[in-house]
């Protein structure tokens, strides 16, 4: 099972925006958007990440978003953000996501109580690993969970038959391309750091899981095909044309907003609300992103 569900999650992947629409969450829009992102190109969906505000949907809103989203997939993977701050947590969600048609789950770190030895975050993988009703992938994202995943327990994780891969969102690669070197071929890595997703197909990885997809799907999926026909020029052109001066807006304004004013501007979505602590962006960085998209979705028409 696990070999089958690893073979469908190569490639572009779109880590959702969760639409909002007042105090609700916009069931409609959502669905609207999984077709956006299909159409485009990305091959997979993940839903209740970090770029789909996890943290601020309570259980009910949690469930109904991955039904809506499997619901829409047509098929197509879905990996479900099943971040918790405890064992029993984390396992909850999987069985969720499980229960709702989820094919795998994305787990970080406890993003509460940390420990300083590496072998107490190992032992936390392997019994989430152990008992989920899922196969999982390990999300590094140290600016969020508060430290990242160690090189080395991820290359011992590796070793666990129920661990399919990592998405690494560290922004250091120099990590990730340690764990291409030490990990073996059928570990999967996913890049998730949107400005080395064109590096990372071109030093060797199955694909990443990128905010800007939900905005710009045609040009994640336009790198993967390039980089994995062996053109690495047209690659680096749509890095360096497409992804490059988005990614720069997302870094300044903060990728939820940001995302969510780009779906605004290609009018997938009718408003960019957020919940706090987050807030929308003003009107100038909206104009700013309406300007880059708009040259972006030019070069695929």
């Amino acid at each position: 099972m696990t070999d089958d569900v690893a073979r469908r999650f190569e490639g572009a992947h779109c880590p959702l925006v969760t639409p909002f629409a007042g105090s609700d969450v916009d069931h409609e829009a959502l669905g609207e958007l999984v077709e956006h992102v299909l159409d485009g190109g990305v091959t997979g969906l993940v839903p209740c990440g970090t770029t789909g505000e996890f943290a601020s949907l309570d259980a009910a809103e949690y469930r109904a978003v991955l039904e809506t989203t499997v619901e829409y997939a047509d098929g197509a993977p879905v990996m479900a953000g099943t971040a918790g701050t405890s064992v029993a947590e984390t396992l909850d969600k999987i069985e969720t996501a499980a229960d709702v048609g989820a094919d795998a789950a994305l787990i970080t770190l406890p993003y509460f109580h940390g420990s300083n030895d590496p072998a107490g975050d190992e032992a936390f993988v392997r019994r989430v690993a152990d008992d989920a009703a899922l196969p999982i992938y390990l999300y590094n994202i140290p600016a969020c969970v508060g430290r990242p995943i160690a090189a080395d327990s991820a290359v011992e994780l590796a070793e666990h038959d129920r661990i399919l891969g990592v998405k690494d969102s560290s922004g250091d690669f120099n990590y990730f391309s340690e764990l291409l070197r030490r990990t073996p071929e059928s570990f999967q890595l996913f890049e998730g750091f949107d400005s080395h997703f064109v590096p990372g197909l071109l030093f060797g990885s199955d694909g990443g899981v990128n905010a800007l997809s939900n905005v710009i799907p045609e040009a994640f999926a336009a790198a993967t095909d390039a980089a994995f026909d062996g053109d690495a020029e047209a690659a680096r052109r749509i890095h360096e044309e497409h992804v490059a001066p988005l990614f720069q807006q997302c870094v300044e304004h903060g990728f939820g907003p940001a995302t969510k004013a780009g779906l605004r501007a290609r009018g997938v979505l009718e408003t960019d609300e957020v919940r706090p602590p987050l807030v929308e962006l003003d009107a100038d960085a909206r104009d700013e992103i309406a300007s880059l998209v708009e040259d972006v979705v030019a070069a695929y028409e």
